[in-house]
Protein backbone atom coordinates (compact mmCIF):
# COMPACT_ATOMS: atom_id res chain seq x y z
CA UNK A 1 0.00 0.00 0.00
CA UNK A 2 1.29 3.72 -0.88
CA UNK A 3 2.83 5.33 2.35
CA UNK A 4 0.45 8.49 1.06
CA UNK A 5 -3.00 5.88 0.94
CA UNK A 6 -1.81 4.44 4.08
CA UNK A 7 -1.98 7.86 5.81
CA UNK A 8 -5.22 9.04 4.12
CA UNK A 9 -7.17 5.43 5.72
CA UNK A 10 -5.04 6.11 9.25
CA UNK A 11 -6.38 9.95 9.14
CA UNK A 12 -9.69 8.48 8.20
CA UNK A 13 -10.38 6.31 10.85
CA UNK A 14 -9.21 8.80 13.70
CA UNK A 15 -11.67 11.16 12.64
CA UNK A 16 -14.11 8.51 12.79
CA UNK A 17 -12.80 7.63 16.21
CA UNK A 18 -12.90 11.33 17.74
CA UNK A 19 -16.53 11.34 15.96
CA UNK A 20 -17.69 8.58 17.55
CA UNK A 21 -16.32 9.43 20.89
CA UNK A 22 -17.78 12.65 20.63
CA UNK A 23 -21.02 11.40 20.12
CA UNK A 24 -20.83 8.13 22.79
CA UNK A 25 -20.54 11.43 24.99
CA UNK A 26 -23.06 13.33 24.62
CA UNK A 27 -26.06 12.72 27.08
CA UNK A 28 -29.59 11.73 25.54
CA UNK A 29 -31.66 14.70 26.08
CA UNK A 30 -35.13 16.37 25.67
CA UNK A 31 -36.20 19.18 24.31
CA UNK A 32 -40.15 19.67 23.83
CA UNK A 33 -41.23 17.02 22.19
CA UNK A 34 -38.04 16.30 20.67
CA UNK A 35 -34.86 13.98 21.80
CA UNK A 36 -31.47 15.40 20.99
CA UNK A 37 -27.78 14.00 21.02
CA UNK A 38 -26.34 17.16 21.72
CA UNK A 39 -27.91 19.85 19.26
CA UNK A 40 -28.93 17.23 16.70
CA UNK A 41 -31.72 15.02 17.03
CA UNK A 42 -32.46 11.62 17.91
CA UNK A 43 -33.87 9.46 16.40
CA UNK A 44 -33.54 5.79 16.24
CA UNK A 45 -34.42 1.51 15.52
CA UNK A 46 -33.93 -0.65 18.64
CA UNK A 47 -34.56 -3.77 19.97
CA UNK A 48 -35.78 -5.40 23.03
CA UNK A 49 -32.57 -6.81 24.10
CA UNK A 50 -33.67 -7.96 28.36
CA UNK A 51 -31.15 -10.95 28.41
CA UNK A 52 -28.07 -8.64 27.13
CA UNK A 53 -27.42 -8.20 30.71
CA UNK A 54 -27.56 -11.54 31.99
CA UNK A 55 -24.93 -13.18 28.66
CA UNK A 56 -21.51 -12.19 30.58
CA UNK A 57 -23.04 -14.35 33.79
CA UNK A 58 -23.33 -17.46 31.85
CA UNK A 59 -20.96 -20.34 33.10
CA UNK A 60 -18.86 -20.29 30.76
CA UNK A 61 -18.64 -16.46 30.68
CA UNK A 62 -16.13 -16.73 27.93
CA UNK A 63 -17.96 -17.94 25.51
CA UNK A 64 -21.63 -15.83 27.10
CA UNK A 65 -19.52 -12.42 26.47
CA UNK A 66 -17.90 -13.36 22.39
CA UNK A 67 -22.14 -14.42 21.95
CA UNK A 68 -22.70 -10.38 23.25
CA UNK A 69 -20.20 -8.76 21.63
CA UNK A 70 -20.93 -10.72 18.38
CA UNK A 71 -24.75 -9.72 18.50
CA UNK A 72 -24.07 -6.29 19.12
CA UNK A 73 -21.60 -6.03 15.94
CA UNK A 74 -24.78 -8.03 14.49
CA UNK A 75 -27.08 -5.22 15.60
CA UNK A 76 -24.97 -2.44 14.84
CA UNK A 77 -24.43 -3.65 11.58
CA UNK A 78 -27.98 -3.51 10.84
CA UNK A 79 -28.76 -0.40 12.01
CA UNK A 80 -29.88 -1.23 15.30
CA UNK A 81 -28.76 1.13 18.11
CA UNK A 82 -30.99 1.45 21.24
CA UNK A 83 -31.26 -1.37 23.48
CA UNK A 84 -33.74 -1.89 26.43
CA UNK A 85 -32.36 -4.09 29.16
CA UNK A 86 -33.12 -5.63 32.15
CA UNK A 87 -31.36 -4.52 35.70
CA UNK A 88 -31.90 -7.50 37.24
CA UNK A 89 -34.08 -10.00 38.36
CA UNK A 90 -35.48 -10.98 42.28
CA UNK A 91 -35.93 -13.94 43.73
CA UNK A 92 -35.07 -17.61 42.18
CA UNK A 93 -36.82 -20.23 41.26
CA UNK A 94 -40.88 -20.72 40.41
CA UNK A 95 -43.20 -17.85 40.64
CA UNK A 96 -46.83 -18.84 39.19
CA UNK A 97 -45.54 -22.08 37.81
CA UNK A 98 -43.11 -20.23 35.24
CA UNK A 99 -39.40 -20.73 35.74
CA UNK A 100 -38.27 -17.25 36.45
CA UNK A 101 -34.84 -15.69 34.29
CA UNK A 102 -31.54 -15.21 36.34
CA UNK A 103 -29.46 -14.86 38.33
CA UNK A 104 -31.14 -12.64 40.39
CA UNK A 105 -29.57 -9.38 41.71
CA UNK A 106 -32.01 -9.72 44.78
CA UNK A 107 -32.25 -13.56 45.38
CA UNK A 108 -33.67 -12.80 49.16
CA UNK A 109 -35.43 -9.78 50.08
CA UNK A 110 -32.70 -7.05 51.26
CA UNK A 111 -30.04 -9.50 50.50
CA UNK A 112 -28.39 -8.63 47.07
CA UNK A 113 -25.78 -10.64 44.86
CA UNK A 114 -23.70 -7.80 43.24
CA UNK A 115 -21.69 -9.62 40.99
CA UNK A 116 -24.76 -10.12 39.17
CA UNK A 117 -24.05 -6.28 38.28
CA UNK A 118 -21.31 -7.34 36.36
CA UNK A 119 -23.67 -8.36 33.57
CA UNK A 120 -24.74 -4.88 33.26
CA UNK A 121 -21.12 -3.62 33.62
CA UNK A 122 -19.72 -5.45 30.37
CA UNK A 123 -23.11 -4.98 28.23
CA UNK A 124 -22.74 -1.35 28.81
CA UNK A 125 -19.08 -1.23 28.35
CA UNK A 126 -19.47 -3.25 24.81
CA UNK A 127 -22.75 -0.93 23.58
CA UNK A 128 -20.20 2.26 24.64
CA UNK A 129 -18.03 1.11 22.02
CA UNK A 130 -20.14 0.75 19.70
CA UNK A 131 -21.99 4.23 20.46
CA UNK A 132 -25.24 2.17 21.17
CA UNK A 133 -27.90 3.43 23.99
CA UNK A 134 -29.89 1.19 26.60
CA UNK A 135 -32.99 2.11 28.14
CA UNK A 136 -33.03 0.44 31.40
CA UNK A 137 -35.50 -1.10 33.61
CA UNK A 138 -35.75 -1.92 37.70
CA UNK A 139 -38.53 -4.49 37.70
CA UNK A 140 -41.49 -6.19 36.08
CA UNK A 141 -45.27 -5.98 36.74
CA UNK A 142 -44.86 -9.29 35.54
CA UNK A 143 -44.10 -13.44 36.59
CA UNK A 144 -40.97 -13.72 34.46
CA UNK A 145 -38.16 -11.92 36.54
CA UNK A 146 -39.65 -11.53 39.98
CA UNK A 147 -40.97 -8.11 39.87
CA UNK A 148 -44.02 -7.10 41.77
CA UNK A 149 -45.35 -10.29 42.77
CA UNK A 150 -41.84 -11.42 44.76
CA UNK A 151 -41.81 -8.42 46.75
CA UNK A 152 -45.47 -9.10 48.12
CA UNK A 153 -44.76 -12.75 48.67
CA UNK A 154 -41.79 -11.54 50.68
CA UNK A 155 -43.33 -9.90 52.85
CA UNK A 156 -46.59 -12.22 53.16
CA UNK A 157 -48.98 -9.60 51.83
CA UNK A 158 -50.10 -12.68 49.45
CA UNK A 159 -49.68 -16.17 49.94
CA UNK A 160 -46.42 -18.53 48.70
CA UNK A 161 -48.92 -20.97 47.04
CA UNK A 162 -48.76 -18.61 43.89
CA UNK A 163 -44.40 -19.41 43.55
CA UNK A 164 -46.23 -22.84 42.10
CA UNK A 165 -49.78 -22.30 41.52
CA UNK A 166 -50.95 -20.07 38.06
CA UNK A 167 -53.23 -17.18 38.59
CA UNK A 168 -56.45 -16.75 36.48
CA UNK A 169 -56.39 -12.99 35.01
CA UNK A 170 -58.62 -11.38 38.02
CA UNK A 171 -56.47 -13.25 40.45
CA UNK A 172 -53.36 -12.05 38.74
CA UNK A 173 -54.73 -8.36 38.83
CA UNK A 174 -55.88 -9.05 42.28
CA UNK A 175 -52.71 -9.79 43.21
CA UNK A 176 -50.34 -7.40 41.84
CA UNK A 177 -52.39 -4.33 42.47
CA UNK A 178 -51.41 -4.89 46.14
CA UNK A 179 -48.13 -3.30 45.80
CA UNK A 180 -48.60 -0.01 45.29
CA UNK A 181 -50.12 -0.17 48.75
CA UNK A 182 -47.67 -2.04 50.74
CA UNK A 183 -44.68 0.05 52.18
CA UNK A 184 -42.20 -2.25 52.49
CA UNK A 185 -42.82 -3.92 49.33
CA UNK A 186 -41.64 -0.31 47.66
CA UNK A 187 -39.34 0.04 50.08
CA UNK A 188 -37.45 -3.46 48.78
CA UNK A 189 -37.91 -2.24 45.21
CA UNK A 190 -36.43 1.36 45.96
CA UNK A 191 -33.51 -0.46 47.95
CA UNK A 192 -32.40 -2.51 44.39
CA UNK A 193 -33.33 0.81 42.63
CA UNK A 194 -30.64 2.34 44.31
CA UNK A 195 -28.06 -0.32 44.68
CA UNK A 196 -28.46 -0.22 40.48
CA UNK A 197 -28.01 3.80 40.51
CA UNK A 198 -24.92 3.57 43.08
CA UNK A 199 -23.57 1.03 40.84
CA UNK A 200 -19.74 2.35 39.83
CA UNK A 201 -18.92 0.26 36.29
CA UNK A 202 -15.38 -1.48 36.99
CA UNK A 203 -15.14 -2.02 33.00
CA UNK A 204 -16.36 2.11 31.90
CA UNK A 205 -14.38 2.88 35.07
CA UNK A 206 -17.77 5.51 35.80
CA UNK A 207 -20.72 5.24 37.59
CA UNK A 208 -23.65 4.33 35.64
CA UNK A 209 -25.48 7.60 36.45
CA UNK A 210 -22.88 9.77 34.35
CA UNK A 211 -22.70 7.15 31.88
CA UNK A 212 -23.80 8.33 28.60
CA UNK A 213 -24.25 5.48 27.12
CA UNK A 214 -27.65 4.96 29.29
CA UNK A 215 -30.10 6.79 27.68
CA UNK A 216 -33.07 6.40 30.09
CA UNK A 217 -33.98 4.95 33.37
CA UNK A 218 -37.48 2.78 33.47
CA UNK A 219 -39.92 2.12 36.65
CA UNK A 220 -40.34 -1.06 35.21
CA UNK A 221 -41.52 -2.93 32.58
CA UNK A 222 -45.03 -2.56 32.22
CA UNK A 223 -46.40 -1.51 35.49
CA UNK A 224 -50.24 -1.20 35.85
CA UNK A 225 -52.49 -0.50 38.74
CA UNK A 226 -54.35 -3.34 37.61
CA UNK A 227 -57.79 -2.52 39.38
CA UNK A 228 -59.27 0.82 39.66
CA UNK A 229 -59.04 0.60 43.07
CA UNK A 230 -55.12 0.93 43.37
CA UNK A 231 -55.00 4.15 40.96
CA UNK A 232 -54.33 6.64 43.26
CA UNK A 233 -51.68 4.49 45.21
CA UNK A 234 -50.40 3.53 41.42
CA UNK A 235 -50.06 7.33 40.63
CA UNK A 236 -48.50 7.77 43.80
CA UNK A 237 -45.75 5.33 43.48
CA UNK A 238 -44.89 7.07 40.18
CA UNK A 239 -44.57 10.14 41.19
CA UNK A 240 -42.48 9.32 43.93
CA UNK A 241 -40.48 7.00 42.29
CA UNK A 242 -39.51 9.15 39.34
CA UNK A 243 -38.26 12.25 41.18
CA UNK A 244 -36.43 9.87 43.34
CA UNK A 245 -34.27 8.74 40.15
CA UNK A 246 -34.34 11.85 38.35
CA UNK A 247 -32.62 13.25 41.93
CA UNK A 248 -30.15 10.74 41.29
CA UNK A 249 -29.75 10.84 37.58
CA UNK A 250 -30.03 14.26 36.79
CA UNK A 251 -28.64 13.67 33.39
CA UNK A 252 -30.75 10.91 31.86
CA UNK A 253 -33.91 10.39 31.04
CA UNK A 254 -36.48 9.01 33.29
CA UNK A 255 -39.53 7.05 31.54
CA UNK A 256 -42.97 4.80 32.63
CA UNK A 257 -41.79 1.49 31.00
CA UNK A 258 -45.92 1.77 29.92
CA UNK A 259 -48.03 -0.04 27.25
CA UNK A 260 -49.98 2.92 26.53
CA UNK A 261 -53.46 3.53 27.69
CA UNK A 262 -54.54 -0.07 27.69
CA UNK A 263 -52.22 -0.42 30.39
CA UNK A 264 -54.32 1.92 32.49
CA UNK A 265 -57.81 0.73 31.21
CA UNK A 266 -57.77 4.86 31.03
CA UNK A 267 -56.78 7.58 28.61
CA UNK A 268 -56.92 9.97 31.44
CA UNK A 269 -55.25 8.20 33.81
CA UNK A 270 -52.59 7.31 30.92
CA UNK A 271 -52.06 11.08 30.22
CA UNK A 272 -51.58 11.80 34.11
CA UNK A 273 -49.31 9.74 34.76
CA UNK A 274 -46.82 11.37 32.00
CA UNK A 275 -47.58 15.22 32.66
CA UNK A 276 -45.38 14.47 35.37
CA UNK A 277 -42.53 16.77 34.93
CA UNK A 278 -39.92 14.15 36.41
CA UNK A 279 -41.38 11.70 33.50
CA UNK A 280 -39.23 12.61 30.55
CA UNK A 281 -41.27 11.00 27.55
CA UNK A 282 -43.89 8.81 26.26
CA UNK A 283 -43.46 4.69 25.87
CA UNK A 284 -46.09 2.91 24.15
CA UNK A 285 -46.09 -1.61 23.36
CA UNK A 286 -48.06 -2.96 20.86
CA UNK A 287 -49.39 -6.45 21.35
CA UNK A 288 -51.96 -7.99 18.60
CA UNK A 289 -51.91 -11.06 19.40
CA UNK A 290 -52.04 -10.92 23.31
CA UNK A 291 -54.40 -8.27 22.89
CA UNK A 292 -56.83 -10.30 21.45
CA UNK A 293 -56.45 -8.30 17.80
CA UNK A 294 -56.41 -11.06 15.63
CA UNK A 295 -59.68 -13.02 15.76
CA UNK A 296 -59.75 -16.49 16.40
CA UNK A 297 -55.95 -16.45 16.82
CA UNK A 298 -55.78 -16.41 12.90
CA UNK A 299 -53.05 -14.58 11.90
CA UNK A 300 -53.73 -14.30 8.16
CA UNK A 301 -57.36 -13.48 8.59
CA UNK A 302 -57.02 -10.69 11.18
CA UNK A 303 -53.80 -9.24 10.00
CA UNK A 304 -55.32 -6.55 8.06
CA UNK A 305 -57.96 -5.52 11.28
CA UNK A 306 -54.47 -5.85 13.26
CA UNK A 307 -53.21 -3.22 11.02
CA UNK A 308 -55.70 -1.13 11.60
CA UNK A 309 -55.85 -1.14 14.81
CA UNK A 310 -52.47 -0.75 15.90
CA UNK A 311 -52.68 2.83 13.21
CA UNK A 312 -55.73 3.82 15.72
CA UNK A 313 -53.74 2.69 18.97
CA UNK A 314 -50.75 5.05 17.72
CA UNK A 315 -52.40 7.47 17.12
CA UNK A 316 -54.60 7.41 19.96
CA UNK A 317 -51.63 7.40 21.96
CA UNK A 318 -49.93 9.97 20.16
CA UNK A 319 -52.19 12.75 20.70
CA UNK A 320 -51.45 12.43 24.11
CA UNK A 321 -47.67 12.88 23.73
CA UNK A 322 -48.67 16.27 21.44
CA UNK A 323 -50.95 16.85 23.78
CA UNK A 324 -47.67 16.98 26.86
CA UNK A 325 -44.99 18.18 24.45
CA UNK A 326 -43.48 15.24 25.08
CA UNK A 327 -41.27 12.86 22.68
CA UNK A 328 -43.26 9.06 22.42
CA UNK A 329 -41.42 5.73 21.93
CA UNK A 330 -42.80 2.41 20.26
CA UNK A 331 -40.57 1.11 22.82
CA UNK A 332 -42.54 -2.83 22.40
CA UNK A 333 -44.15 -4.10 19.35
CA UNK A 334 -44.17 -7.72 17.90
CA UNK A 335 -45.94 -10.24 15.61
CA UNK A 336 -46.09 -14.26 15.14
CA UNK A 337 -44.21 -15.72 12.34
CA UNK A 338 -46.59 -16.99 9.17
CA UNK A 339 -49.20 -19.41 10.47
CA UNK A 340 -47.80 -18.79 14.00
CA UNK A 341 -45.10 -20.71 13.97
CA UNK A 342 -42.19 -21.20 15.89
CA UNK A 343 -40.03 -22.88 13.81
CA UNK A 344 -36.59 -20.04 12.85
CA UNK A 345 -37.16 -21.46 9.42
CA UNK A 346 -41.19 -20.30 9.12
CA UNK A 347 -41.75 -17.30 6.69
CA UNK A 348 -42.17 -13.62 7.77
CA UNK A 349 -44.24 -11.84 5.38
CA UNK A 350 -46.75 -10.70 7.97
CA UNK A 351 -44.87 -9.53 10.33
CA UNK A 352 -42.45 -8.02 7.68
CA UNK A 353 -45.07 -5.66 6.70
CA UNK A 354 -46.20 -5.32 9.99
CA UNK A 355 -42.65 -4.15 10.86
CA UNK A 356 -42.51 -1.93 8.39
CA UNK A 357 -45.54 0.00 9.31
CA UNK A 358 -44.89 0.82 12.98
CA UNK A 359 -41.47 1.46 11.65
CA UNK A 360 -42.81 4.46 9.47
CA UNK A 361 -43.71 6.49 12.19
CA UNK A 362 -40.49 6.87 13.67
CA UNK A 363 -39.62 10.67 12.87
CA UNK A 364 -42.50 10.68 10.24
CA UNK A 365 -44.59 12.16 13.09
CA UNK A 366 -41.32 14.36 14.55
CA UNK A 367 -42.43 13.51 17.88
CA UNK A 368 -41.87 9.84 17.52
CA UNK A 369 -38.37 9.26 18.90
CA UNK A 370 -37.74 5.95 18.44
CA UNK A 371 -39.15 2.29 18.43
CA UNK A 372 -37.48 -0.98 19.77
CA UNK A 373 -39.20 -4.19 18.53
CA UNK A 374 -39.64 -7.61 20.67
CA UNK A 375 -37.25 -9.08 20.29
CA UNK A 376 -33.65 -10.05 19.51
CA UNK A 377 -32.67 -13.47 20.02
CA UNK A 378 -29.33 -13.80 17.71
CA UNK A 379 -27.74 -16.61 17.18
CA UNK A 380 -30.06 -18.82 19.99
CA UNK A 381 -32.54 -21.18 18.92
CA UNK A 382 -35.75 -22.84 20.50
CA UNK A 383 -35.17 -26.77 21.10
CA UNK A 384 -37.19 -29.12 18.64
CA UNK A 385 -40.36 -30.43 20.58
CA UNK A 386 -39.61 -28.14 23.85
CA UNK A 387 -41.92 -24.96 23.83
CA UNK A 388 -40.67 -23.09 26.51
CA UNK A 389 -37.47 -22.18 28.11
CA UNK A 390 -35.75 -24.18 31.10
CA UNK A 391 -32.58 -22.58 32.84
CA UNK A 392 -29.21 -23.63 31.21
CA UNK A 393 -31.27 -23.05 27.49
CA UNK A 394 -29.88 -20.13 25.60
CA UNK A 395 -31.40 -16.75 26.45
CA UNK A 396 -33.77 -15.39 23.87
CA UNK A 397 -36.76 -12.57 22.97
CA UNK A 398 -39.02 -14.56 24.49
CA UNK A 399 -39.33 -14.72 28.19
CA UNK A 400 -39.84 -18.13 30.02
CA UNK A 401 -43.80 -17.89 29.99
CA UNK A 402 -43.98 -17.52 25.95
CA UNK A 403 -43.17 -19.88 23.43
CA UNK A 404 -39.67 -19.72 22.62
CA UNK A 405 -39.41 -18.24 19.10
CA UNK A 406 -43.40 -17.02 19.57
CA UNK A 407 -41.77 -13.14 18.50
CA UNK A 408 -38.11 -13.77 18.64
CA UNK A 409 -36.33 -11.71 15.82
CA UNK A 410 -33.79 -14.04 14.76
CA UNK A 411 -30.04 -13.62 13.15
CA UNK A 412 -30.92 -15.72 10.29
CA UNK A 413 -34.40 -13.81 9.56
CA UNK A 414 -33.07 -11.66 6.36
CA UNK A 415 -36.30 -10.21 5.10
CA UNK A 416 -37.40 -9.05 8.63
CA UNK A 417 -33.29 -7.48 9.22
CA UNK A 418 -33.66 -5.65 5.71
CA UNK A 419 -36.99 -3.93 6.85
CA UNK A 420 -35.37 -2.89 10.00
CA UNK A 421 -31.79 -1.95 8.36
CA UNK A 422 -33.76 0.05 5.62
CA UNK A 423 -35.25 2.19 8.55
CA UNK A 424 -32.06 2.70 9.97
CA UNK A 425 -30.38 4.27 6.75
CA UNK A 426 -33.44 6.74 6.13
CA UNK A 427 -32.96 7.98 10.13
Amino acid sequence: MPNSLFKALAFLVCIASISGSLYAAEFISVKGDRMYAGHKPYYFVGTNYWYGSLLGLEKDRKRGIERLQNELDFLKANGVTNLRLIAGAEGRGMLNGITRVGPPLQPDLGKFDERVLEGLDIVLNEMRKRDMRAVIFFSNNWEWSGGFQQYLIWNKVISDEWLTKKPTWDELRDLVAKFYSCEPCKKGYAAQMELVLGRFNKLTKRRYIEDPTVMAWELANEPRPMRPAANEAYKNWIADTAAAIKRRAPKQLVTIGHEGWIGTESVELFEEIHRDANVDYVTIHIWPKNWGWLPGGKLAEGYQSAVEKTIQYINDNGRIAEKLRKPMVIEEFGLPRDGLSFDPAASTKYRDDYFKTVLSYVREKPYIAGANFWAFGGTARPIKGQLFWKTGDEYMGDPPMEEQGLYTVFDSDISTLEVIRKKARSL
